[in-house]
């Protein structure tokens, strides 16, 4: 009788899931640095093409440092299995239009990184495939918004930039109580504070750029899911359109997964205590933290994350011009419209990564001109009070 392997931590799963080693058998991950794979005969080339034989055959299709990072990815995640892409926007719409064909119908919520929000209002159309874009709060527009023909739910939770937290698991019963399947971009929670599949999503979505690799490196993706879902849909996908990452690229993602947790939970904690520094200082509005008991989705939050996350977006009194002078007033943290780093990172919406919207949606989904969104990074706690605190009183003297 075979024993079922012991189920491994998530911090243990980061350093060692998925590892596979050479005849060599090196410490670290190997690298294979190729782009093709030789066969012993024809026929076993033959056999790997039909699929009823084991093993590599070209690197956009599969290679075995991108399966070591995909691999650790699920086991750290929960899932089945998993596919890694070139960039997390690789990721987005891989997941989505994997599964849609013309006639189909997707529903998201408004609240989308600029990009997501193109794929969805903008190039799902093109293509024939029908899009609602719905409040991601309010359940009955999610129900309401549901046809017949409705495939893909979409959401981001924690949302970019205004960080709010939808009910995950109510609006997967939506979903699939109208066959469709629900993806869920967990980029801001991270799988450290927060599991998707486990509350009832379908599919969940990264950009590996952020906190996975979190060090400014290499951009990737992955999505997530079960194994039928992968087989039947993503895999053909991504084989066929080629949004692959790079073996080198998934080789520092694997060096970045080890050290997750510990960036995170820093990232984390430093997050909390700048989040109530902001919320005291004069010249800034509203704070919105997830890990705040005044964030709009408390109770939301506390059902569903572990702990909150290293985002935080605030209001700066002045408009274009405060959020301008704060941010230029800034000695430790960066401006850049990166997240997820281990450098403390600051944008502005408005004029960056949402830009692209119209000045009346971004007034809907609460981007106001004065709002900056904060990475924090894993700068000591008190050289970042020091830099908020003193780019507030700019921010006043300059407006």
């Amino acid at each position: 009788m075979t024993e079922t392997p012991r189920r491994r931590r998530p911090s243990t799963e980061l350093v060692h899931g998925g590892t596979l080693r050479s005849q060599w058998a090196e410490t670290s991950e190997a690298l294979f640095l190729t782009q093709g794979f030789v066969y012993a005969t024809a026929e076993e080339a033959e056999a790997r093409f039909l699929g009823t034989s084991p093993g590599y055959q070209y690197s956009r299709f599969g290679n075995p440092t991108v399966t070591m990072f995909e691999d650790r990815m699920a086991a750290f995640e929960g899932a089945e299995a998993a596919r890694a892409t070139a960039t997390g926007m690789a990721a987005v719409t891989s997941a989505i239009l994997c599964q849609v064909s013309a006639g189909d119908h997707v529903v998201a919520a408004k609240a989308l990184f600029g990009s997501c929000r193109y794929v969805v209002e903008d190039l799902c159309p093109r293509f024939g495939i029908a899009s609602t874009l719905v409040d991601g709060s309010d359940l009955d527009q999610w129900k309401a918004a549901i046809r017949p023909n409705t495939k893909v739910l979409f959401l981001e939770s924690p949302t970019n930039p205004t960080l709010e937290v939808y009910d995950i698991a109510a609006i997967a019963e939506i979903a699939h109580a109208a066959g469709a399947r629900l993806v869920v971009d967990n980029v801001f929670a991270t799988a450290l504070w927060q599991s998707p599949l486990a509350i009832g999503a379908d599919v969940v979505v990264y950009s590996a750029t952020k906190h996975i690799d979190g060090q400014g490196r290499c951009l990737g993706g992955i999505v997530l899911s079960s194994q039928k879902f992968v087989e039947d849909h993503l895999q053909v996908f991504i084989r066929q359109t080629g949004p692959s990452i790079s073996p080198f690229n998934a080789w520092v993602m694997l060096k970045g997964l080890e050290t997750l947790a510990l960036r995170v939970e820093k990232q984390t904690a430093n997050a909390a205590r700048l989040a109530d520094t902001l919320a005291g200082l004069d010249g800034i509005g509203r704070v919105i933290y997830p890990g705040r008991a005044d964030h709009p989705n408390a109770a939301i939050i506390a059902k569903q994350m572990r702990g909150g996350s290293n985002l935080i977006a605030f209001d700066v009194e002045g408009g274009k011009a405060g959020a301008f002078a704060f941010s230029d007033a800034l000695e430790v943290v960066k401006i850049s419209n990166n997240l997820g780093d281990a450098k403390s990172l600051i944008t502005h919406p408005a004029t960056t990564t949402h830009q692209r919207l119209k000045a009346e949606v971004r007034a809907e989904l609460g981007i106001s001109d004065g709002l900056l969104r904060l990475s924090v990074g894993l700068e000591d706690i008190e050289d970042l009070i020091e830099d908020v605190t003193e780019a507030a009183k700019a921010a006043r003297a300059a407006v």
